[in-house]
């Protein structure tokens, strides 16, 4: 396993835009240095013949037929809004300020 050098943490607090004290700034300095160790260490691993993953168990869609029928009548849909324009469409509450209003 090789030396770890001096890991900047004052840099990777600024990039993250972060105000970190000294005394935290060692003891973090101290956890990604036994992080980087633990990560040198897996890669002296043989792992030559083991086949790449992403998950750890196999994951497969499940996947039904595309198939048309029959939908609610949209009288029903819309009695569960509880606001409607016209019968017809559901009502939601305004997002964006109309132009000239802001």
């Amino acid at each position: 396993m090789s030396e770890i050098g001096k890991i900047n943490v004052a840099h990777i607090a600024e990039l993250a835009r972060l105000n970190l004290r000294e005394e935290t700034k060692e003891k973090l300095e101290e956890e990604m240095r036994a992080i980087v160790g633990y990560v040198e260490m897996l890669s002296e691993l043989d792992v030559s013949g083991i086949e790449p993953t992403a998950h750890a168990v196999p994951r497969t869609n499940v996947l039904r037929e595309d198939v048309i029928k029959e939908s609610f009548p949209r009288e029903e849909m819309l009695a569960n809004a509880p606001a409607t324009v016209d019968q017809e469409l559901v009502k939601v509450p305004q997002v964006l300020a109309e132009e000239g209003m802001a």
